[in-house]
């Protein structure tokens, strides 16, 4: 018999991650063999480029697979170094690219090495839930910066220095483009975020693992407006490596040596196996730019079909492979709605209340990170089932 009698504060206050639960009850349709069409978590359906799994089979083929320095393999830091320069035309030094364990760690890292217990920290709402998670279970407080559809559902200069005027903050973390929405931050707005973050003495986290996933619209880095920012980025969305839980973070000279030693104590180092795969990955464009266009088809699929279901108001699809809309005309119990949706019609998707507790109530966002077969036998399924 257990003898636990209460869990820590911390562990009480992160809230379950929605998608996730959403994906483990679809994984249990599936196993009673009854077919689902998944589009609630980011993930693309695509398999890693082929130079990335020939990368990785001749590592295992090698037989030793080790620790590596905890900041990381340094061929893959200078390559990441080199695609700063490439992609954005700024320079990074490699010595201030830091290897990490997915994304995730990296926002780990970055509010350990940034901010002490009881430190507030600016997000946006609606936005990606794990951040939150990760904030409270770290004794820090995310403050939500509430996004407004006549400002394209981006935050502003404005918004930060309102928030920080009321709660004041210490950080300030963006994302774009954004999840759930897609929505991307115009380059000339991003500069007057880094300036304001400046201005107010803010440490300014810029998320962006959705880059290389734009539709016609362009994206910047922080690093192009102020270098003293924190970059986190991943090879799991643009170059389909979910699984294989491998990211970067750009940090500032300063934070290079404490955030070395958090990695050396937190994680050792991030998978061997993984750094190798990971530095193929930048040779791979032909492949990775056709899987981008299918998620062009998709996003232009449910684009036009949605609206005429009954999924209105949806915010501005710039980038990333995420549709977040307005379903007030059906419901606003968003959470109920994902639910009989799965059962009753084999669709899975996210509520809004994942991305935005106060007012996810009436949204939902569909991931079309899949197939264009699978997008088009959701619509399907949908009008089945919402035009009986």
């Amino acid at each position: 018999m257990s003898t636990l009698t209460a869990l820590s504060r911390r562990a009480q206050a992160v809230a379950p991650f929605l998608a996730m639960d959403v994906m483990a009850a679809a994984g249990a349709r599936e196993r009673r063999g009854e077919g689902v069409v998944h589009m609630e978590v980011g993930q693309p359906s695509a398999p890693a480029p082929r130079a990335v799994i020939a990368a990785a089979q001749a590592a295992l083929a090698d037989g030793r697979i080790p620790y590596t320095e905890a900041l990381g393999l340094p061929a893959l830091r200078a390559r990441i170094a080199r695609h700063y320069a490439e992609t954005y035309g700024v320079t990074v030094s490699p010595e201030r690219v830091v290897v990490t364990t997915g994304s995730s760690a990296g926002f780990v890292l970055a509010f350990l090495a940034l901010f002490d217990a009881g430190a507030r920290i600016g997000v946006p709402r609606p936005g990606y839930p794990a951040y939150d998670g990760i904030l409270r279970a770290l004794d820090l407080i995310p403050q939500p910066l509430t996004l407004q559809a006549e400002d394209r559902y981006a935050p502003t200069s404005a918004l930060v220095g309102a928030v920080h005027a009321a709660h004041p903050l210490s950080g300030l973390l963006v994302m774009s483009p954004a999840n759930p929405s897609g929505t991307v931050i115009a380059p000339a707005r991003l500069a007057e975020l880094c300036a304001t973050a400046r201005g107010l003495g803010l440490a300014f986290i810029s998320d962006e693992i959705y880059h290389g996933l734009s539709y016609g619209v362009p994206t910047a880095t922080a690093l192009q407006f102020d270098e003293g920012a924190v970059v986190i980025n991943s090879f799991s969305k643009f170059y389909c490596m979910t699984g294989w839980r491998i990211g970067w973070m750009v940090v500032p000279e300063a934070l290079v040596r404490p955030v070395e030693r958090l990695a050396q104590n937190l994680y050792i180092s991030a998978p061997y196996l993984s750094q190798v795969a990971a530095l193929a990955a930048f040779d791979t464009l032909d492949e990775i730019v056709a899987i981008r266009e299918g998620y062009a088809r998709n996003r232009a699929l449910l684009l036009d079909a949605l609206p005429s279901l009954g999924f209105t108001d949806i915010h501005p699809v710039d980038g990333a492979f995420y549709l977040y809309a307005d379903i007030a005309r059906h419901t606003n119990d968003a959470s109920a709605f994902c639910r009989r949706m799965l059962d009753e019609a084999g669709v899975a998707a996210t509520p809004g209340l994942d991305f935005d507790p106060e007012e996810g109530g009436h949204h939902i966002r569909f991931s079309f990170a899949g197939s264009n077969t699978e997008c088009a036998e959701a619509v399907a399924r949908l009008k089945g089932w919402l035009r009986p």
